[in-house]
């Protein structure tokens, strides 16, 4: 696993309004931990295809369609951030282009008012 893949994940259970279900997700979390077999847990942003989704603001970013092997057009909600145990994921999807790894990263720094 590396940062900037997109893989199929199961994210179950979840609750209240967070993104729930087998979904894309992209990894974001630093290439040390993600290649450490001890290490368990992946930061991840996951991806949707929702049109409500992508009028959230700077924290979601458009991923057209055919982006790192994306079926549809999708959105990765930067604002919904999450850890993952490695056993949530299923199936490589592809490896975002670094143009949009780069985007991404500035919707996480709006969700959190990086610098």
């Amino acid at each position: 696993m590396k940062r900037g893949e997109i893989y199929w994940a199961d994210l179950i259970p979840r609750s209240g309004s967070e993104q729930l279900g087998r979904r894309p997700v992209i990894i974001i979390s630093h290439d040390v931990f993600n290649e450490s077999p001890q290490w368990h847990s992946i930061i991840t942003v996951p991806v949707s295809t929702s049109e409500k989704q992508s009028q959230r603001g700077p924290s979601a970013v458009f991923l057209q369609k055919g982006t790192a092997g994306l079926k549809h057009s999708s959105v990765a909600l930067c604002h919904q951030v999450t850890t993952l145990d490695r056993s949530k994921f299923k199936e490589r999807i592809g490896m975002l282009p670094a143009s949009n790894l780069a985007e991404v990263e500035s919707g996480l720094k709006a969700a959190m008012d990086l610098q």
